[in-house]
């Protein structure tokens, strides 16, 4: 008799005498966010944060930190030692490969100190991404859409996972992504989803019943035009957790949330930031030593 999906199974320590292969599941607790550490895949599973005005520094209520906040250019893109050798991602990887280490969580989310700024830098935080269209544009007016979120909700967390989505190529054959490195060992996601839930007081009379709102988005690494819609990339939450093999929210609280763009604007402000910082703070990627 088989045992009922999702039940814990006494496995015969003798075959494991010598050692469990894994899956190995690197959780990375960091100051801004929490990570899901992919060994295979060489980049986040998933990574976690929870937005609010006082960890973005904006919060009137809330003294600044007297350390003084993150500053970007103060910070550089760096191997994780937590991660054994053989499984982590290396600088030398992203050298001349056509891709943008992107952020999963990014700087600007972590701008609570500079050591909190500096994890963000970590490649473990890092997927490949294409650059111009993508992840110097339209990706980052959607991280700054999450972050204005905080100015309506009181708590908002924000979920970023890396897909492979499979593609019909000429010869009839689903494929679904490329690989970089040196050897080939980092894996380009073909898809990103940015999934929100956003919490405030349901009314003044019941402020300790919260208003939840849900909202998942899957963008294509590619270049996306400016004049693109937000509600366009609107999938189920259910097809993101689907194609990740994760459970992001559990089905009462799916059943029972609004969708985020019945509850507030989704529409993303198109701003060149990549021009802001041109010459500047973006740094050029060094080839490896």
């Amino acid at each position: 008799m088989q045992p009922a999906p999702g039940t814990s199974v006494k496995v015969d320590s003798a075959v494991l005498k010598y050692g469990s292969p894994g899956p190995v599941s690197d959780v990375l607790v960091r100051r801004a966010y929490v990570a899901g550490y992919d060994r295979r895949l060489r980049h986040p599973a998933w990574t976690a944060e929870h937005l609010t005005l006082a960890s973005l520094g904006k919060s009137a209520l809330e003294p600044p930190n007297p350390d003084g906040a993150g500053d970007r250019s103060n910070s550089q893109f760096r191997e994780d030692a937590s991660i054994p050798a053989m499984f982590r991602a290396k600088l030398q990887d992203y050298f001349r490969s056509g891709y943008d280490r992107g952020h999963m969580v990014p700087a600007a989310d972590a701008k609570i100190s500079q050591a909190a700024m500096d994890e963000t830098f970590l490649l473990t935080n890092i997927a490949p991404q294409v650059g111009a269209g993508f992840n110097r544009h339209y990706w980052a007016y959607l991280e700054d859409w999450c972050r204005r979120l905080t100015g309506s909700f009181a708590d908002v967390y924000v979920f970023t996972i890396p897909l492979y989505l499979p593609k019909l190529d000429g010869d009839g054959k689903w494929r679904t992504h490329e690989v970089i490195g040196s050897p080939p060992s980092i894996s380009v996601p073909t898809h990103f989803a940015k999934v929100v839930l956003t919490s405030k007081p349901s009314s003044p009379s019941t402020p300790d019943i919260p208003e939840i709102s849900t909202g998942a988005f899957v963008l294509p690494n590619a270049m996306i035009p400016d004049e693109a819609k937000l509600e366009s990339f609107i999938v189920p939450i259910d097809a993101v957790e689907r194609a990740a093999g994760l459970t992001l929210f559990s089905d009462a609280v799916k059943a029972q949330s609004k969708h985020i763009c019945k509850t507030t604007k989704c529409e993303v402000i198109v701003r060149r930031f990549d021009d802001a910082v041109k010459g500047s703070s973006r740094k050029a990627i060094a080839g490896p030593k």
